[in-house]
């Protein structure tokens, strides 16, 4: 089982962000959704060992067929592929 790290905040729903350790723009996005007081979860597939990284990215396909990075999930439905700014606050702001 996948374990991701919880960021305390305003509840939201459940908040779900799926991020490499190295992206710029995931880094972006973690900043906006801390900046917006938003409670969630999020894990770099990256670091994950091969086993839990191919769990992770069949999560993430699931959601976002290009896989790309970063990919947040709302409430299991609602889908944010990439930093798209005024998407996020219109979600979660």
């Amino acid at each position: 089982m996948l374990e991701f790290t919880r960021i305390e905040g305003e509840s939201k729903g459940k908040v779900v962000l799926y991020a490499l350790s190295t992206c710029a723009w995931c880094r972006r996005t973690r900043q906006l959704l801390e900046s917006l007081g938003v409670e969630y979860d999020y894990l770099y597939v990256d670091l994950l060992d091969s086993r839990d990284q191919d769990e992770a990215m069949d999560e993430v396909r699931k959601h976002n067929p290009a896989c790309s990075f970063p990919t947040i999930v709302v409430n299991g439905v609602e889908v944010v592929r990439g930093f798209d700014e005024n998407r996020i606050r219109d979600l979660l702001g």
